[in-house]
């Protein structure tokens, strides 16, 4: 009885691990999360879940539904990238002009992904959608033993992960928290510009330098005034002290005179 219930319990054991398996082998998009109207970087991460084959291309389609204006490949050694685009059937308005084509699949071929090895794809896409909340790449993986995975079953939520689920990228909206800053700041800037006080501090130390320089000029005005007084206040004391000194001279000419002319009178 205890082994039948061992044999049980290892053969439960091995069904769960058996299930496990396919999830970490699934073609998966890394970061799984973007935001809406930016432009992310992602790379879809290729397992190979062949015990004997390699992989040996890789097809990822695009959404034409919600068509993504600009993509970019980053090279990856090895391997070969094709892009097929396709005709819009509405055009998309971008800041560089009207769009009528869109990417709709990358193909990837000329290398190999070993047993039990991965290989990432990067790609840059933008602006991605803001009128959806996820995007799924639809993924097809081929082995050099002409087996094909197909990646293509949508997730849908609140249901259990389909077996061969396709890369999604979740979208979610921008935080508001991260525009309020620059919002702020030009609020700030345009509330600013009445108050410009700080901004007035080069006109006042122009005014303070030339209130200096003024101040200056009369400081220097002033002290030359007090030197030209000065030198006058000098210049009129030497000329009555110059004057003084020829009075003397001349009384004592008139005093000689009337002595000299004193007994004159009596001899008439």
């Amino acid at each position: 009885m205890r082994g039948r219930a061992a044999t049980v319990a290892a053969l439960a054991g091995s069904a769960v691990l058996l299930a496990a398996v396919p999830a970490f082998a699934h073609v998966t998009v890394t970061p799984d999360t973007a935001q809406k109207g930016a432009y992310s970087t992602v790379s879809f991460k290729v397992p190979d879940e062949e015990d004997h084959a390699n992989t040996t291309k890789v097809e990822v389609n695009l959404p034409t539904d919600h068509p993504i204006a600009s993509v970019s490949i980053q090279p990856v050694p090895g391997w070969t990238a094709q892009v097929t685009t396709t005709k819009l059937a509405t055009p998309m308005k971008t800041d560089d002009g009207t769009v009528d084509q869109a990417v709709s699949k990358i193909t990837w071929s000329g290398g190999k992904i070993a047993p039990g090895q991965f290989q990432q794809f990067p790609v840059s896409l933008g602006p991605l959608p803001a009128d959806a909340d996820s995007l799924s790449f639809k993924a097809l993986q081929t082995y050099d033993n002409g087996d094909i995975v197909r990646w293509i079953e949508i997730p849908q939520a609140g249901q259990p992960e389909p077996q061969n689920p396709a890369p999604t990228l979740k979208l979610t909206a921008a935080d508001p928290a991260d525009g309020a800053p620059g919002t702020a700041g030009s609020g700030a800037a345009t509330a600013g510009t009445p108050a410009a006080a700080p901004a007035a501090d080069p006109s006042g130390s122009q005014a303070a330098s030339s209130a200096a320089s003024t101040s200056t000029s009369d400081g220097t005005a002033r002290a030359l005034g007090i030197v030209g007084i000065v030198v006058g206040v000098i210049g009129v004391g030497f000329g009555v002290f110059a004057g003084r000194r020829r009075e003397p001279a001349t009384g004592t000419g008139g005093a000689a005179g009337g002595t000299s002319g004193g007994p004159s009178e009596p001899a008439a």
